[in-house]
């Protein structure tokens, strides 16, 4: 199915998951536009990549970053650094745009005066997922994690603060983002592999940013 991208059938609304932690249904609704702008400006500044694990695997979702800070891994380990790794050029500046919606986002979640400083951009193509895991590279727990959710549809996994936790499958369509924090901060959280779809916004593929508190 090709989802529109003007599509304002249904009204924003909110999910909660659980203390700390909520849904916003099409919360991006309104940027769409502007996020699609400052998305591609950003990756032809710093192109998407495949970067490699600590333990020398290959992830399947390519990424790249902006803000004054951008999580990158490699063999030595997962960290946050102020430069491109590839290009040794500072990140990209956030756009406007990224820092607004990730504070309004925040702010509707229960998280006042968030400001974040990292972007992570994920392009997830068909059959590509992310396994289980916490955020927990960044120096302050006290801050949320923002995802917001654009192109085609997914299932996200929300889960408890132990990886054995059940999690729960909470799909999420082009423009929900998901805000978690407080005592939700380090519950492990995943996306089951993509199915495949169309969007206007990036056609067969979903885009998702993750804002984040990491200096």
């Amino acid at each position: 199915m090709t989802q529109d991208l003007f599509d304002d059938e249904v009204q924003s609304a909110a999910l909660p998951l659980g203390p700390g932690a909520v849904v916003l249904r099409r919360f991006a609704r309104p940027d769409e536009a502007a996020l699609q702008d400052a998305v591609r400006q950003v990756i032809e500044q710093a192109p998407l990549r495949h970067m490699v694990t600590p333990g020398g695997f290959r992830m399947s979702v390519a990424m790249t970053n902006c803000g004054d800070l951008g999580w990158v891994t490699d063999l030595t380990g997962y960290r946050y650094d102020p430069h491109d790794p590839e290009s040794g050029n500072p990140w990209p500046r956030l756009p406007d745009v990224f820092r607004r919606l990730a504070s309004e986002a925040a702010s509707q979640g229960g998280f006042d005066g968030f400001v974040p400083d990292a972007c992570l951009i994920n392009r997830y193509e068909p059959g590509t997922r992310l396994s289980l895991h916490q955020d927990r590279n960044e120096r302050d727990f006290s801050q949320p994690i923002v995802s917001v959710s654009l192109g085609i549809s997914a299932v996200f996994l929300f889960g408890g603060p132990k990886r054995s936790d059940k999690a729960r499958r909470v799909p999420l369509d082009h423009g929900d983002v998901v805000v978690w924090g407080g005592p939700a901060r380090l519950h492990y959280h995943g996306v089951l592999p993509l199915k495949e779809g169309t969007h206007l916004f990036w056609d067969g593929c979903r885009i998702n940013l993750t804002f984040r508190k990491a200096g």
